[in-house]
């Protein structure tokens, strides 16, 4: 995992360390990132973000790095950059100016804010924090369909005993 000491760069992916989970956010320059934050939240802290792992709506907004990091703490982290080939920084800085202000399609699965921002970085919408969420989530099924098998399969066995 790439993460690099120092103040990011033009087309940078910002890893921005919430309490429970990470919130993503590409950085423009001059002290401007770009993200997606839940439509009916005006607010920039920690809350909004969190607000939009609820809503399946969100609205691509232009802000100040540290207004979206408040009191938590982040990094630079182009994780994917070994994996598929950064896009040239003008044509990411252009991409994501596009988008500013628009309402984007929110789901913490399948296009959230990581999603977005590799998007733009990469031209290939990625989340490890998706993945590592989906992987949990079947072996969780898998487990709890085991333990019910053999729930059944045990009550089965002592019926037939008496």
């Amino acid at each position: 995992m790439a993460a690099y000491l120092g103040g990011p760069e033009p087309g940078d992916l910002i890893e921005i360390f919430r309490p429970a989970y990470q919130h993503w956010a590409l950085y423009l320059g001059d002290g401007y990132i770009i993200n997606v934050a839940p439509i009916d939240e005006g607010s920039t802290s920690a809350f909004a973000s969190a607000a939009s792992v609820f809503s399946r709506k969100a609205r691509v907004r232009m802000q100040l790095l540290k207004d979206v990091v408040g009191n938590d703490t982040y990094r630079v982290n182009n994780k994917y950059d070994d994996i598929y080939p950064p896009l040239p920084v003008k044509d990411i800085i252009r991409r994501a100016q596009r988008l500013i202000g628009q309402e984007v399609s929110y789901d913490v699965l399948g296009s959230n804010c990581e999603h977005f921002v590799t998007s733009l970085r990469y031209g290939k919408a990625v989340s490890g924090q998706a993945d590592t969420a989906v992987t949990a989530m079947a072996v969780t099924t898998v487990a709890a369909g085991v333990v019910t098998l053999l729930s059944f399969l045990r009550s089965r066995t002592r019926e037939r005993q008496y």
